[in-house]
């Protein structure tokens, strides 16, 4: 039997992320085996459109070979996807049980800065002005920015 935490979600009513959001999913597995409880464990991972039919690789950091499932942050783009570890035994490999969940991936919103490195730097002093500029200061935590002003060698 295998249980998933966060809670099992169905694909009407998927589990929420945002993209600026890592993706954790554990298992508990309770096993019945009058053999070796040795288990082989393998996370599957499809994109929902219309169904769920295409499975999706992710690179080699995402680990799919254990009973939890850690999906970075920005790994996946916005949509639905359906997350299915199947626990197989293997002094029996015709014993194999799957659980499945839904996750939907939404776009995170705008963090909104009206001045550089936000209003915590905001001081007072006399006759000095204050110009805010939210379009040049915001950031999009779903995009991958690097200001190379700060440091060329981080950004290349």
């Amino acid at each position: 039997m295998i249980t998933l935490s966060p809670n099992t979600s169905f694909l009407t009513s998927p589990l929420q992320f945002q993209r600026s959001q890592d993706v954790y999913i554990i298992s508990y597995l309770q096993l019945n085996c009058n053999l070796s409880l040795s288990t082989i464990t393998k996370w599957t991972i499809k994109q929902c459109s219309s169904n769920c039919s295409s499975e999706i690789r992710l690179d080699q950091s995402v680990v799919t070979t254990l009973s939890e499932l850690f999906i970075p942050a920005k790994t996946l783009s916005d949509g639905i996807y359906e997350l299915q570890l199947t626990v197989t035994m293997t002094a029996s490999p015709n014993l194999s049980s799957s659980a499945f969940a839904y996750i939907k991936i939404n776009p995170s919103g705008i963090t909104v800065n009206l001045i550089q490195f936000g209003t915590s730097m905001i001081t007072h002093g006399y006759r000095q002005n204050l110009t805010l500029n939210p379009g040049a200061y915001s950031v999009d935590p779903d995009t991958n920015t690097c200001n190379a002003s700060v440091s060329y060698y981080l950004c290349s």
